[in-house]
């Protein structure tokens, strides 16, 4: 009858703990990987993994997310490449990389779509991006929970430059997209793609002339260091996905699902929270530390690009271009 009745006890005692902790504290602790290129000073970091921490808590154990930053898990390419391979469950990447599976994606990467920050947020919630998202989930599978503004790239360069005409033959590092070649291409420089984590040297040591990256790059990579001029042509104003593989989304409850999305999208309000001060606080900091900082004119630039390159040439289509620009 003891034993019959311990049994018994110990049954209850576990309807009673699955009923009470809504994510199954009783389940094996599953391990989850995240990935991005960026470093550990950065904001993108700092938040990945204040999220990771958050979905470990609400999940009350369940899952662990361990983030891996600064390429350690490869270059932006080989974690988008992660995503179907099953080697990563999550990631921080450019639509442009995502937009290897999926073109249409890559439209907010044509030069001078943005007019600033806000509009890169309000395209965020927008419908437009929406339907993008979902294009790109119905052709990989990979659901986007996320857009964090990553911020306006400019250029740094050995060489000054203020207008198009001066870029020409300017050797510059552009990541390895075809969304960011169009400028290049239009004022006559020459594209050049390097991974992420071997622009620094490339920039010391003579490869390229030039790269182009928003100001709180520059300054957590120390671009500033080896490119004493910068240009502020702020030719994209660049946006990070955060892209859940379909093999985790697969092992998720619908619950879970809904608790990663808002975990993350509060982890992108915060870190384009974060990234909007720095950029706003760093133009002095540069000419402090000896840089010299250029304004150019942009429409010269905007102007240039569009009767050089066509939305066709780069596989977009101009009515989603057209979307964007009527955000409001």
């Amino acid at each position: 009858m003891n034993q019959r009745f311990a049994i018994k006890l110990v049954a209850a005692c576990a309807i009673l703990a699955g009923a009470t902790a809504p994510f199954g504290i009783a389940h094996a602790q599953t391990k989850l990987k995240w990935a991005h290129v960026y470093e550990t000073s950065e904001p993108y970091h700092k938040w990945s993994v204040w999220a990771a921490d958050e979905f470990k808590k609400r999940t009350n154990g369940k899952y662990e997310i361990q983030v891996f930053p600064a390429s350690s898990l490869g270059k932006e390419s080989d974690i988008n490449q992660g995503l179907q391979l099953g080697t990563v469950d999550i990631i921080l990447t450019g639509a442009s990389f995502a937009s290897n599976s999926y073109p249409r994606l890559a439209v907010s990467y044509y030069p001078f779509t943005f007019r600033d920050a806000d509009h890169v947020v309000k395209y965020g919630q927008s419908e437009v991006f929406k339907e993008l998202t979902e294009g790109y989930k119905k052709a990989t599978g990979n659901t986007v929970t996320a857009l964090t503004y990553y911020g306006a790239r400019h250029a740094t360069s050995n060489k000054l430059f203020k207008n198009c005409d001066e870029m020409k033959g300017l050797k510059i590092r552009v990541p390895d997209s075809p969304a960011y070649t169009a400028l290049p291409r239009a004022c006559g420089a020459n594209p050049t793609p390097i991974a992420f984590a071997e622009v620094y040297l490339a920039l010391q040591n003579g490869t390229v002339d030039a790269q182009e990256n928003p100001l709180p790059t520059i300054e957590a990579k120390k671009f500033f260091e080896v490119q004493k001029n910068i240009i502020l042509t702020g030719h994209i104003s660049d946006a990070l996905l955060t892209v859940i593989s379909p093999s985790t989304m697969s092992r998720l409850s619908a619950a879970e699902q809904k608790l990663l999305a808002d975990i993350t999208q509060e982890a992108a309000v915060n870190t384009t929270n974060d990234i909007r001060k720095r950029e706003g606080e760093l133009v002095e900091e540069f000419k402090k530390k000896g840089n010299n900082v250029v304004t150019v004119d942009r429409a010269e630039f905007q102007q240039r690009v569009l009767k050089a390159v066509t939305f066709e040439s780069m596989k977009l289509d101009k009515k989603d271009w057209d979307r964007i620009i009527a955000i409001k």
